[in-house]
């Protein structure tokens, strides 16, 4: 059986997000060749191998391994050419707290990572999430318990929602701020976290969506 030899290994043990692991295996193989080899050791985490495999399928590069190992699992993935993918994805994000951001930007970073073009529309409590400093919180009974939930979930590979941002910025990723929310919500331009971010309404938006091909309202 022919060894397999990697150019480079990423020890990601201890995260069990596959969007954390894939961004980082998606920055390392940008810095190589194409049929290099990046070896990946991440947990014994069921998710793992069908995220991995179709992030793989959806990008061009090929995993030529997925074995469990004495510390989870160990993925050997070839570079591959890029793919050009013409699909894209609108999303329109209303909430700020902690739980309820998860999912929208989990899926928009997931989207990003497989080369589609990704539109965010912060609506509503939602343009809190792009002012300076800002840092999502549990609601009701539970926000006390804000600080020991955002340790675990950044333990575990969610990193800070605006941390996402940069990251999607960083991957193409465009970000639209509803006007009619700032005033409602305390929010004005110079608190955003970026300096160039379109302040537009439904009817902008709408003409976004009418070009892309999935929308998910969250």
């Amino acid at each position: 059986m022919e060894t397999i030899t990697a150019r480079k290994t990423i020890d990601r043990t201890g995260k069990t997000i596959t969007t954390f692991v894939v961004f980082d295996a998606s920055t390392e193989l940008e810095t190589m060749n194409e049929g290099d080899v990046l070896e990946v050791l991440a947990d014994d985490f069921e998710p793992f191998p069908a995220d991995i495999s179709a992030w793989c399928r959806a990008t061009g590069h090929r995993l030529l391994a997925s074995d469990r190992v004495a510390t989870g699992y160990r993925f050997l993935i070839e570079k591959g050419s890029p793919k050009t993918k013409e699909t894209s994805l609108a999303m329109v994000i209303s909430a700020d707290g902690l739980e309820e951001l998860l999912s929208p930007l989990g899926f928009a970073l997931g989207a990003a990572l497989e080369g589609i073009n990704v539109h965010l529309y912060f609506q509503g409590p939602a343009v809190r999430v792009l002012t300076k400093g800002f840092q999502p919180r549990l609601k009701g009974w539970a926000r006390p318990f804000t600080r020991f939930a955002a340790a675990g979930m950044t333990k575990s590979g969610h990193i800070p929602a605006q941390d996402k941002l940069h990251q999607l910025r960083g991957l193409g990723g465009h970000l639209y701020v509803c006007g009619g929310s700032l005033q409602p919500f305390k929010v004005k331009r110079e608190d955003l976290i970026f300096d160039d971010l379109p302040i537009v309404e439904y009817l902008t938006f709408m003409s976004v969506m009418e070009r892309t091909d999935i929308h998910l309202y969250i």
